[in-house]
């Protein structure tokens, strides 16, 4: 298993040995290895960045980080959940970005009595039925970004879709998003695999359904070699391809180039948005980093913003459950997306936009942010959950 255990982000406060606070300990499980593994390195180093803005602190509370990689493998998240939860006596834990690896994992932390803040995984499940007043996401409930295409597919007048995801908790919660917004009919329903590596069939099943556009969920590496296939079937010339955030970001826009011209995308977030914190966080990330924050980086920023404001108004005091809990949930933060709040499910409602790919200096790709597409958008899980406030 590939570790990095980052455990020297404590910092005391200035007031002496006498009046030292102990750090509050943060356990991040995130996929840091693997085709995927730029989506928990965009988040870690984004959440990392508030704390080292904060001399080591979060909302003036010192923190102690401890990270280690899942691989993306449930059975290790599991692992690593218990060593944290129970060995380190962690109250806080983050940085799943699997929904496979979060149904395993999320379970032991909350059942333990400990807080979780999703920045990425969102299962459908835990913002319906298993909903928990110690489980919080902070990202997107998994249906959203879909929801938002299927509704955007409709306003471009696409009559028939072909629509694709991984045989997985997220591809199925993501294409019943789509389907539960899209008003056309779904001409092909396919299901590929988390490993996959040649899309030859599916390419030949889209062909051959004829459809107006192709609906795709496929985050990190899986985006890559399906969209840079998608252009050498020769498809894209044909078929315009619907996306939503996951399977759009950044780094794949980098990695398939002209490949990604042409598709209609949906999004929470872009680093065009005109508002002060986002501005700032593009800034300090690009300047931190040496490259452009993804959607996964805004997420771990915002995740780590809604951290600190709920150990400020605590004064750190995380054993107080209740006081902590409702912290979190006045999300007291200015967040990089602007609009944001939580649902009665402890999910995000937010506004969601068009955005289309264009070329910027030097050819390099990047998206503008057009209308919103579902404004104050939240899930329709939340009537399922029945926690109260």
């Amino acid at each position: 298993m590939n570790k990095l255990c980052l455990t020297t982000l404590a910092a005391m406060l200035a007031a002496g040995p006498a009046l030292a606070q102990s750090p509050v300990k943060i356990g991040m499980v995130t996929t840091l290895s693997g085709p995927g593994g730029y989506l928990g390195e965009d988040m870690r180093d984004a959440f990392l960045l508030v704390v080292e803005q904060e001399g080591g602190r979060l909302g003036g509370i010192p923190v102690q980080v401890m990270i280690e990689d899942d691989g993306l493998k449930p059975g290790t998240a599991k692992q690593i959940v218990d060593k944290y939860v129970k060995t380190e006596k962690a109250r806080i834990l983050t940085g799943i970005i699997f929904s496979n690896v979060a149904v395993a994992a999320v379970p032991d932390v909350v059942d333990a009595g400990a807080f979780y803040l999703s920045p990425n995984a969102g299962p459908s499940n835990f913002a319906g039925k298993d909903c928990h007043e110690n489980y919080f996401a902070t990202a997107w409930q998994n249906d959203n970004p879909a929801e938002a295409s299927g509704q955007q597919a409709t306003v471009l007048g696409f009559k028939k879709m072909a629509i694709l995801a991984p045989n997985y908790q997220a591809g199925k919660d993501v294409l019943a998003g789509f389907k539960r917004y899209y008003k056309g009919e779904i001409v092909a329903e396919l299901y590929t695999k988390l490993d996959q590596t040649d899309f030859s069939a599916e390419m030949a099943q889209i062909r051959a359904a004829k459809p107006d556009a192709v609906f795709q969920f496929h985050p990190g590496g899986l985006g890559i070699t399906f969209i840079k296939q998608y252009a050498q079937s020769g498809l894209r010339q044909s078929i315009p391809m619907v996306v939503s955030a996951p399977s759009l970001d950044l780094r794949i826009a980098d990695a398939v180039g002209d490949a990604a011209m042409g598709a209609r995308l949906t999004a929470h977030w872009n680093n065009d948005f005109d508002n002060a914190s986002s501005k700032a966080f593009v800034a300090a990330f690009q300047e931190k980093y040496k490259r452009a924050p993804t959607y996964y980086a805004a997420h771990g920023y915002d995740t780590a913003l809604l951290i600190a404001s709920a150990l400020k108004a605590t004064g750190g005091k995380v054993d107080d459950d209740k006081a902590f809990r409702a912290a979190l949930r006045k999300a007291d933060f200015a967040s990089v997306r602007g609009n944001f709040k939580f649902g009665r499910n402890q999910h995000p409602v937010q506004d969601w936009y068009a955005l289309s790919v264009v070329k910027g200096e030097g050819d390099k790709l990047g998206f503008k942010t057009g209308g919103k597409i579902l404004p104050n958008h939240g899930d329709v899980y939340a009537a399922e959950c029945k926690m109260t406030w």
